[in-house]
């Protein structure tokens, strides 16, 4: 264990009912020891990223302190994944069942074969700035990259939409 940080990881699915996907998701990062819930997105739709002939995703961020270690959580998550029926290895960008993502973790910077921190592709997904940016406080330092606020400003919502239901 390490001292607390706080962590925001990215949730999305576009197999399997997504919505639902997300919410059992969320309740399995927040059984995980080690690991407080502190905020949750709104749920927001967005085209693909990789191949058009897929469905659209739905993705959310979850704020989350932790006292795991980066490696260890990401471990976790990937554990959770594969108890949702992700298989690794696919098409890059397709469709899947369950992505969770370390976004940020703390004020860390580190690459190595598991894990980029910050997530390499932040900066430029709004479907994970917008969401973010309801959790967490727009002056929210990402590392080597600028404020939250500075990065919604150079990145345009491109047909993202938010969902207005319960995600609890």
């Amino acid at each position: 264990m390490v001292e607390p940080n706080w962590a925001y990881i990215g949730l999305g699915s576009n197999l399997d009912n997504p919505v639902d996907q997300l919410k059992r998701a969320r309740k399995a990062v927040t059984a995980l020891e080690g690991v407080r819930e502190q905020g949750f997105s709104s749920l927001y739709r967005s085209p693909p990223m990789g191949p058009k002939n897929q469905p659209d995703y739905i993705n959310a961020v979850m704020a989350v302190v932790t006292e795991l270690p980066p490696l260890v959580l990401l471990e976790s998550l990937h554990r959770i994944e594969q108890a949702h029926g992700r298989v690794r290895g696919g098409e890059r960008w397709g469709p899947r069942v369950l992505d969770l993502d370390i976004l940020l973790y703390g004020r860390y910077c580190m690459r190595s074969a598991q894990l980029t921190l910050p997530h390499p592709g932040l900066t430029e997904r709004p479907f994970v700035l917008y969401p973010l940016a309801e959790i967490a406080p727009l002056s929210l330092l990402i590392p080597g990259r600028g404020t939250l606020r500075e990065l919604l400003r150079r990145c345009p919502r491109q047909g993202i939409e938010q969902l207005r239901l319960d995600h609890g």
